[in-house]
């Protein structure tokens, strides 16, 4: 029997669905896994200055973990990609500790070439386990 897959497209997001083809997360057992979320506006424009655009990220997966009825507490795994170094790694973790505040998620951080749209400056993807 196939096992269940659950899309999740919360309120502020169709527009990812909707212009880039992809599930911002997806419910397969009690687990969710959160598609990467960058610091865009639900208009898809891309949200100006290195910390407004991590809390806008971070706030995209919040719609997400709401959208499944989860929390960052259900986040067992964080990974980041940075765009081109990481140089403003000290203002993510601090705008990071807003968000992860009673359970930490193992982390890995990358610093990569680019992204998909000019001006992203990170890329947060999560994966949690509902009820964790």
């Amino acid at each position: 029997m196939p096992t269940e897959r659950r899309v999740i497209i919360p309120p502020g997001l169709e527009k990812v669905y909707d212009t880039f083809h992809y599930a911002p997360g997806i419910v397969v057992g009690d687990t969710l896994y959160i598609s990467g979320q960058v610091g865009r506006d639900k208009d898809l424009n891309v949200v100006e200055g290195a910390e407004a655009q991590f809390v806008q990220a971070f706030e995209n997966v919040r719609l997400v973990l709401d959208a499944a009825d989860a929390t960052f507490d259900d986040v067992v795994e964080l990974e980041t990609w940075f765009a081109e170094s990481m140089d403003g790694l000290k203002t993510f973790m601090a705008v990071k500790d807003r968000y992860f505040i009673n359970s930490y998620p193992t982390w890995t951080g990358f610093a990569v070439k680019g992204f998909s749209m000019p001006g992203l400056l990170v890329e947060i993807k999560c994966t949690a386990v509902l009820g964790a």
